[in-house]
This record gives structure tokens, C-alpha cells and sequence, in this order.
């Protein structure tokens, strides 16, 4: 089984599609204004349970009307994963094509410097305007657009302040605890997503150049987080059952988890996992919705799960009214049909499955990333696409599309013949890398772990130890007063995704498996060298995977 994919991309990538992009669009060439303009949206943790098209539990309600159309006329792409399910990291695999490690952004208080946006930079040098609008979340200016005005930070969801490349007043502006600057400054009244549409529209009609193609990266911070939603949707929803996922009570579950995740005789499961019930006693989504704390714990999880759940629709419905806002505009300017347009999320998210809520964990929720593509001129309408994909290859994509070859220092791969619906390379990656680097952070106290997927099977390592600390007896504390806890416990948890889609069964031991885990490790390992995502520089953690790596 082939799983590398920095081994091999090149040759794929310039020869396959690279090579029918370029013909498809080397012609432009020569004259810009024909070239096809790239709007990639991306709603910060919208994950696919959210999104009508992916045909989930919660599709019945119809939440995203609009966002489904690109289905309808363009592609749903089924299996695109995450390299690490947290907000800045993703991004920067995004605008780089590189994993973790290479791009040096690790976690949410990492940098990435304006040198290293390679994808704003290689559109530019291609002939294309740039723009970003909305969450950003990089901490530098994204100076490398042409046009940005984005949300210091997370940002406000309501009456918003961004940052901006075109007028506003200076003014400090905090971008996380560990940074504050002078940036100018742009004052709005309203919903975020609202205002960061408005800003699209008003680039989209008065700013760009007319006679040039553009890359436009559209960003909304909803529904991220406590889901602050636009007092217009007060009753969307309101007397509607939301559909429960069907392990949302299970946690532990009768074979879920291991030592890693439970602890021995499940003394951790109060501890690590930011949970929808009880269980978690530091931070659960009953505490945050106010939920009664006498109520008995399937009452208390079933009310908690239910306001959080409309409470996440309703952030959705505004995005997708928005999004039809744009779409609307976008065809009255004639530009729909030349324009390609991305639709995903920065990684996936936990609506109650396995009573977990944020993401970071390497199970599906959390790592698979949505991704629809509507282009009229290349993409079959109601195309559906299976490759295996991760955030890596977004850019190598965009680029291709846009006419430009592959950089050498990009991990990623285009994937745009599967846009064409030509068959996948005999070469394709048929699995993916993944790594969470924090360390029980932010009180959702996820365990530090890697791992690969392939398309049958998840290998994941729990190593359970943050790189940045040495750990004491006791929790330390840093960035602005988050609390990062000791070592945990080391455990392989190893699923068949064929016979176990949730994940409920760590079979991690079972002899049947015996040479699969140990085909999974060979491939992992071989990734991780490839990839640039060994532990050299940290031997804490090199220590802990060669005393497990056989266990």
C-alpha cells in the first residue's frame, strides 16, 4: 500500500493534471481577464455533520440550503482530513502546502512569518489579485495579499473591529495572550458573518482590479466556539428535536478509547476530553449552556446537547444566507460561472459523538474537513470524489488550477483531475498523516498524539506529552494562564474503519490485527521521516515512542 505522498508528488503532479490544467487553462494565459477566479470560503469549524450534503444525521433539518448547491452543480469530496484539527495550524498547512513542522506553526500561539505564505505569494506572481477577509489567525499581517481586512485574533462575533490594508485608524488591537499591536483599524455594527460579507461584496464591486483574475480567501469566524448567532435566527429551530448521534452516551464506551485517553480503571475520563455531559468536571458544554447541575446525567447531557446544537445551526444558517448574499452577487456581476469556489471548514468538530465537544482529537469528527467545488467548465454537476486527501494539498490545487506548477517545497499534491472526475493515479496517497501537538490545553485536555489513516484503518499514538515544557509533579501554566498538565499515560488505539465507521472499538492487540498494526507502523514511520515530522529535536518525546513504539 502506497502512502507517501512527498515521495512521489512530482511526478503525478506535473505530468497528470498538471499537465491537463495547464492545457485547460494554459491558453489564458495570454490574456488574464478569461483566467478563472479562486474564491476559497472557509467557515471556521463548520464540520461536515453541519453540512446537509454529507447526507448526516442532522441533514433532515436542512441547514445549509445554499452551501449544498455546490453539490448539486459541483463536487462533494469525501474523504479530506486535517493534519492537526486546531484552528492556526490548519490554516498554515492551507497557505503553505506543508505539514506542521516544516511551516514551524505547531499550535495556536505559533507564527507564521509573511515569507511563508507561499499560496497568496505564488497567486501573485501568477498575475492574480489577492485578497483575505475574515478570521485570519496567523498573528503577522497578511501582507502578502494585496487586499486583506481581517479579525484580529479570534475576533468578535458581534460588532466586529478588523484590521485592514486600506484605511481605517491606528489602534492596538490584541491578536492572543501573547500579542498585542498597532494595526488600522476598521469599526463595524453587526454580526460577524455579516460584516465580513459586506466587506466581500464591497471588494468584490469597488476594490479588485476588473481586469485581472483574483484569488479571494473568505473566512468566517462562525460557527466557532460558544456560537454567537445573529439575534434574527432567536427562533430558528427553537422547537425542533435535534437528532442525537447515536454514541454521544457512550464515553468510555464498552471498548472506545484506551489507558491514553480513560486512564487506568478509567481514573482520567474526568479529566481529558472536554465532554458534552458530567463526565468532564473542568469544562463540559452543560456548564457553558447553563444547564442545571441537579438534573441526572442523561437528562443533563440530552439538554446541553440540544442548545448547543441550535446553537451551532443557527451560526451555520447565518453563514449559508450569507453565502447566498454572495452568490447572488457574484452571479449579477456575471462572475459565477468563471469562478471556482471552494467550500470547507478548518477541520472538522464534535457535536456530541462520543461525548466530546471542540476538536483536536485525530477521530473522524474532528479530523475530516468538508470540501465542496463548484466550477462549471471542468467539474460534473452531483460529482462525488473519494480520494484521500488532507489540508496540504489545498494549495498544490488552487495553484494547478490557476495554471502554475507545483512548488518544490509544497508536501501537498493537486487533486484537481479528481475535480475532472478523471480516475485516481495508481501513485495517489492512500493514506495521511496526522499530529495534534498541544498538550492538555485550554481545558479540553487533549493528550499530545500522531497517527496515519488510510482508507480501511486509523493507527493512532498517544505520546501524551507537551514539547514545549518540562514537566514537573505538579500542572504548569503559561500562555495567559492556561493550565498544561504532566505527562499522560502511553497507548496505541488502532480501529477498523470498515467494520467500526465510529470508532468504538479499539482493537490495538487483537492478534487478528497483528500484521495490519504492524504494516500501519512501518508506513508511519516512514511518513514521519518523509514529512519532516520526526522527534529529533525533541528526545522527551523520541523517549516515549521508542519505549512504546512495540508495546
Amino acid at each position: 500500500m502506497k502512502t507517501t505522498r512527498r515521495s512521489f508528488v512530482r511526478f503525478c503532479g506535473t505530468v497528470g493534471l498538471g499537465l491537463a490544467g495547464r492545457m485547460a487553462f494554459g491558453a489564458a494565459k495570454s490574456n488574464q481577464a478569461k483566467r478563472p477566479n479562486i474564491l476559497f470560503i472557509m467557515a471556521d469549524d463548520h464540520t461536515s455533520q453541519g453540512i446537509g450534503a454529507y447526507g448526516g444525521r442532522l441533514a433532515k433539518l436542512n441547514p445549509t440550503p445554499t452551501i449544498d448547491t455546490l453539490a448539486k452543480e459541483g463536487m462533494l469530496m469525501e474523504n479530506v482530513f486535517c493534519t492537526n484539527s486546531i484552528c492556526t495550524p490548519s490554516r498554515a498547512n492551507i497557505i503553505t502546502g506543508q505539514h506542521c513542522q516544516t511551516n514551524g506553526v505547531l499550535d495556536l500561539y505559533s507564527t507564521l512569518p509573511a515569507s511563508r505564505h507561499y499560496l497568496p505569494m505564488e497567486m501573485s506572481k501568477a498575475g492574480y489579485t489577492t485578497a483575505v477577509i475574515g478570521k485570519w489567525h496567523l498573528k503577522v499581517d497578511p501582507s502578502s495579499f494585496d487586499y486583506y481586512c481581517v479579525l484580529p485574533g479570534q475576533g468578535r462575533y458581534h460588532n466586529p473591529i478588523l484590521y485592514t490594508s486600506d484605511g481605517g485608524t491606528p489602534q492596538k488591537v490584541r491578536i492572543d495572550s501573547t500579542m498585542t499591536k498597532t494595526a488600522n483599524v476598521l469599526k463595524f455594527t453587526g454580526h460577524s458573518s455579516d460584516v465580513i460579507t459586506d466587506i466581500a461584496l464591497k471588494w468584490l464591486d469597488k476594490k479588485r482590479p476588473a481586469n485581472k483574475p483574483f484569488f479571494c480567501m473568505l473566512h468566517y469566524k462562525a460557527p466557532h466556539d460558544m456560537f454567537e448567532y445573529a439575534k434574527r435566527y432567536d427562533n430558528y429551530l427553537e422547537d425542533t428535536e435535534i437528532p442525537e448521534p447515536e454514541n454521544m452516551y457512550d464515553q468510555p464506551g464498552k471498548n472506545f478509547g484506551s489507558i491514553a485517553t480513560r486512564g487506568k480503571n478509567d481514573e482520567l475520563i474526568h479529566v481529558i476530553g472536554s465532554s458534552m455531559s458530567k463526565r468532564m468536571t473542568r469544562r463540559n458544554m452543560g456548564m457553558h449552556m447553563r444547564i442545571d447541575k441537579k438534573l441526572p446525567d442523561r437528562q443533563y447531557t440530552r439538554q446541553a446537547y440540544q442548545k448547543y446544537a441550535r446553537r451551532f445551526l443557527r451560526c451555520v444558517k447565518g453563514v449559508d444566507d450569507n453565502i447566498k448574499r454572495l452568490f447572488a452577487r457574484l452571479r449579477g456581476n456575471g462572475l459565477m460561472d468563471n469562478t471556482i469556489i471552494f467550500y470547507t471548514g478548518d477541520q472538522g468538530f464534535f457535536l456530541g459523538e462520543h461525548d466530546f465537544i471542540d476538536k483536536r482529537w485525530m477521530y473522524d469528527e474532528a479530523m475530516r474537513m468538508p470540501m465542496l467545488v463548484r466550477y462549471p467548465k471542468l467539474i460534473k454537476p452531483g460529482s462525488r470524489n473519494n480520494w484521500i486527501i488532507n489540508n496540504t494539498d489545498f494549495a498544490p490545487t488552487m495553484l494547478d488550477l490557476a495554471g502554475v506548477k507545483t512548488p518544490d517545497y509544497m508536501h501537498g499534491r493537486s487533486f484537481a483531475a479528481g475535480l475532472q472526475g478523471k480516475p485516481k493515479p495508481d501513485d495517489w496517497p492512500e493514506a495521511t498523516y496526522y499530529r495534534y501537538w498541544m498538550h492538555m490545553a485550554h481545558g479540553h485536555n487533549n493528550p499530545a498524539h500522531f497517527g496515519i489513516r488510510t482508507r480501511k484503518y486509523k493507527l493512532i499514538f498517544f505520546y501524551g506529552c507537551d514539547f514545549t515544557d518540562t514537566h514537573k509533579d505538579k500542572p504548569v501554566t503559561r500562555h495567559g494562564g492556561n493550565r498544561y498538565y504532566p505527562n499522560t499515560p502511553a497507548a496505541w488505539e488502532f480501529y477498523d474503519l470498515t467494520k467500526d465507521p465510529r470508532e468504538m472499538n479499539n482493537r490495538y492487540g487483537d492478534k487478528m490485527y497483528k500484521s495490519v498494526i504492524a504494516n500501519l507502523k512501518k508506513q508511519l514511520k516512514k511518513l514521519r521521516a518523509e514529512l519532516g515530522e520526526t522527534d529529533k529535536k525533541y528526545p522527551r518525546i523520541q523517549k516515549i515512542i521508542d519505549a512504546h513504539w512495540n508495546d
